[in-house]
């Protein structure tokens, strides 16, 4: 099955990618989430703009992510939430949250879409999640989650 990938899904691709997937994962998992589109002749259109869409979030070059990261790496970003009195959070933390975090420090605008979590952060402690700022660089921020009054 071809289709167009309408958002970046881990190992397949980014936005704008037609790839050949099979006809269950296409049909059960991709379509059904809104990460993919049926691929048609027509759909040329379609996948210029999510390409215009995605240059225009990405950092234009490559000299411009490293120094982005050298930035990012330095620094510790803090977050506070709300948690109970054993340091578990009432929620979680999100790639919305951490992206508004570094914004607030001062640091760069980031994409939550390019956020990624090999946890879900639920209580107070220290974590580390990575941040790809180009397809050639990527960063390791550290997050420190402390509880709120």
């Amino acid at each position: 099955m071809k289709l167009i990938l309408t958002q970046e899904v881990s190992g397949l691709g980014e936005p704008g990618d037609v790839v050949e997937v099979k006809d269950g994962y296409g049909r059960n998992f991709l379509m059904p989430r809104g990460l993919a589109a049926s691929w048609t002749k027509g759909a040329e259109k379609q996948i210029a703009a999510i390409r215009r869409a995605r240059t225009s979030r990405e950092f234009k070059s490559l000299e411009e992510a490293q120094q982005v990261r050298a930035s990012l790496e330095s620094g510790q970003i803090s977050l506070s939430a709300k948690a109970g009195s054993s340091g578990r959070l009432f929620g979680a933390v999100t790639p919305s949250d951490i992206a508004q975090a570094v914004s607030a420090g001062g640091g760069p605008a980031l994409d939550r879409r390019k956020i990624e979590m090999p946890q879900a952060i639920k209580s107070v402690g220290e974590y580390v999640v990575s941040v790809r700022l180009h397809p050639e660089v990527q960063v390791r921020l550290k997050i420190k989650v402390t509880a709120s009054a």
